[in-house]
């Protein structure tokens, strides 16, 4: 996508990726914004992980969801355009993060469940073909170098690239509540402020509230339980 103001890099299945990407929607509508829907994959920035010892029980296959649904979106971005991206992964979050109860590890990535997906954002059911496609893997591992080339490797997902390609990177900014549109405005505004300082680095905090999310049990108006997450993952440890 030519004159992006914005490259946004996801993972489906990570929730706060679906948070922020929800919020940036709401900016660019505001504010006639670029955006670039590019990929980054947990699971093959995991790859070298032991997720038994790392993560809860159902990271791994949660992870390897995403990577299926990617290969799907790569799909897509090759034989649609970059701007059929924005429709399909909007969709996927839909029906991953904004019901109750939550598809399970596992489902997500299933034939059944990317069908319906498809049809909603007005692609071709035949792309679902690249669920099982490992050949697209390279292409999604380039997309997920090209990220973390961006911001270094001790990171998770979203990660936004600023006024590309001489802008800053960042991993989020991770968010737990969708703020109302003034709002949303206001508070990407500080962080473009931010982001527009070379020299500015990082702030942080591994304390979040679950996402405001139905797939979480959390309703609109209501507060996540607070938890410690590490590069966008509820790590077991380091």
């Amino acid at each position: 996508m030519a004159d992006a103001d914005l490259h946004f890099y996801f993972d489906p299945v990570c929730p706060f990726a679906w948070m922020t990407s929800k919020w940036v929607r709401v900016v660019a509508a505001r504010r006639d914004y670029r955006v670039d829907w590019r990929f980054i994959s947990l699971r093959l920035l995991n790859a070298h992980v032991d997720y038994d010892a790392h993560f809860p029980s159902d990271y791994e296959v949660g992870h390897t969801d995403g990577l299926r649904l990617l290969r799907v979106a790569a799909r897509v971005r090759a034989e649609h355009g970059p701007d059929a991206v924005a429709p399909l992964y909007e969709a996927l979050g839909r029906r991953i993060f904004e019901v109750h109860p939550a598809p399970g590890a596992g489902e997500r990535s299933s034939r059944d469940f990317v069908l319906p997906v498809l049809a909603e954002a007005g692609l071709p059911t035949d792309v679902a073909g690249a669920l099982d496609d490992e050949t697209l893997d390279p292409e999604l591992r380039a997309w997920t170098d090209e990220a973390l080339a961006l911001t270094g490797k001790d990171v998770g997902t979203p990660i936004l690239h600023f006024r590309p390609p001489d802008g800053v990177a960042f991993f989020g900014p991770v968010i737990s509540r969708l703020p109302e549109d003034d709002d949303a405005v206001e508070l990407w505004e500080h962080v473009v402020a931010l982001a527009g300082f070379p020299g500015f680095a990082e702030l942080k905090r591994s304390m979040r509230e679950r996402p405001q999310l139905l797939a979480f049990g959390v309703r609109a108006g209501e507060t996540g339980v607070e938890e410690d997450w590490h590069g966008g993952s509820r790590r077991q440890k380091r």
